[in-house]
């Protein structure tokens, strides 16, 4: 249950994350984007604010995947 939840979640966050950055990508990329914006901004989230929920799990995964869309503009994307 947790996985399937973290793929809705995810998949939200990077929806949400790529309309905010204007990044126009393929379903499995948002989705992509998103699960691991919220891996990463749930780590680093929980680690600062030592918060939990799942309104602050939102925020940070959309903040997480808002990061990742920008070191991959940043680094890769030339």
């Amino acid at each position: 249950m947790p996985v399937i939840f973290l793929i809705i979640v995810g998949a939200a966050a990077g929806f949400l994350a790529t309309r905010m950055m204007h990044v126009r990508t393929d379903v499995v990329t948002t989705v992509a984007i998103g699960i691991f914006g919220a891996l990463i901004g749930g780590m680093i989230l929980r680690f600062i604010l030592m918060l939990t929920g799942i309104a602050f799990g939102f925020v940070g995964a959309i903040l997480g995947a808002m990061l990742l869309i920008w070191l991959y503009r940043t680094y890769i994307q030339k």
